[in-house]
């Protein structure tokens, strides 16, 4: 049987920097710090949502076989649905956080793709 702690929903980011992501993440999106192992592993929340920082020393790092390497960025992401979205980019660009995009709008909402220090993308979205 597959279970995570606590009923958690977990998802894994490459990371080139801990300790910068951990803070990235709690300082900017409110998500708290459950555990830490920098410089290569983190665990953070934010409501049922896990997010694992692994940098480049933790396993989740290794090379591949075939020699690849996980490294961060790609366009898979995490979802936060937010109430306000265009005063959450007002608030995260006055903070000199990086944005792929600007807002576009859709039949069931407005999204923007935001980068963590490495270069993952967080999409924010505001429903319809």
């Amino acid at each position: 049987m597959w279970e995570t702690p606590l009923g958690l929903v977990s998802f894994r980011y490459i990371v080139d920097d801990v300790d910068a992501t951990i803070d990235f993440y709690t300082t900017h999106l409110g998500f708290e710090l459950r555990s830490s192992a920098a410089p290569a592993f983190a665990e953070i929340t934010k409501g049922s949502l896990r997010l694992l920082l692994s940098g480049s020393s933790s396993s989740a790092g290794r090379p591949m076989p075939d020699g690849r390497r996980p490294e961060p960025g790609g366009w898979n992401r995490i979802h936060l649905i937010i109430d306000d979205i265009a005063a959450e980019v007002e608030r995260l660009r006055a903070a000199g956080l990086t944005f792929r995009n600007d807002i576009i709008s859709g039949p069931g909402g407005s999204q923007i793709l935001l980068d963590d220090p490495s270069g993952n993308p967080i999409e924010l979205f505001q429903p319809a």
